[in-house]
């Protein structure tokens, strides 16, 4: 399937699950999802992995097993594509708001984090704090859990305690619907977002890695 944007149906369908969470819902419009929502989807992602990676697809459904909110369906469609699997990647979602795209790097273990402290403490550090800025100024939100003051073993005043405050450190464009959403220049914007993630991706490989420790 050729990649030619997302119809209106996409955003009208996120609509009405955000109203009705319901099995029922997904059954009745289960057709809509599959032409409007996810064949969209899976041909971007045809087109883009041979740059950035491998991609993934999320599934539909929540695990409900240890949450308190016991509605069966995400009200987002999103996708992840990377090579430096468990390090840093480039993300992607549809949802009732429209597009966004962003990427970055997701902690999987404390000692991921331990290392990306210890680099941004270092020399390196300067480097992420230009490209973070330069993002920044592109008008990229930069996101990722934080403590609330300095982390332990770090002075409040560190020239770059904002930085080092992060646990993970993550970066998104939200685009909306406007009308182009419709049409193949979403896969061009998609594309722009993570083309200005590359150097962020690759530090974080370089200078973090993936994590050591055992998964439960």
């Amino acid at each position: 399937m050729v990649f030619t944007g997302f119809p209106d149906a996409a955003i009208e369908f996120y609509e009405g699950l955000e109203a009705d969470n319901s099995r029922a819902y997904w059954q009745d419009h289960k057709a809509t999802y599959e032409t409007a929502v996810k064949a969209p989807m899976l041909a971007l992602l045809g087109d883009l992995e041979p740059e950035f990676g491998a991609a993934k697809l999320f599934r539909p459904n929540r695990d409900v097993r240890f949450s308190a909110d016991k509605s069966p369906y995400k009200t987002q469609q999103g996708a992840f594509l990377g090579t430096d699997v468990g390090v840093a990647g480039y993300y992607v979602a549809i949802d009732a708001d429209g597009l966004l795209a962003g990427g970055g790097f997701r902690a999987h273990g404390t000692d991921q984090t331990k290392r990306m402290r210890a680099a941004i403490d270092s020399a390196a550090g300067v480097e992420l704090e230009r490209m973070v800025r330069e993002l920044d100024r592109a008008g990229l939100e930069i996101r990722g859990e934080q403590v609330a003051t300095a982390p332990r073993g770090f002075a409040k005043d560190h020239p770059r305690i904002e930085l080092l405050r992060h646990k993970e450190l993550m970066v998104l464009k939200t685009f909306g619907a406007p009308a182009w959403l419709a049409t193949k220049r979403a896969r061009t914007e998609v594309e722009k977002v993570w083309r200005a993630l590359g150097p962020i991706n690759g530090w974080f490989a370089e200078h973090v890695g993936p994590s050591t420790q055992s998964r439960r």
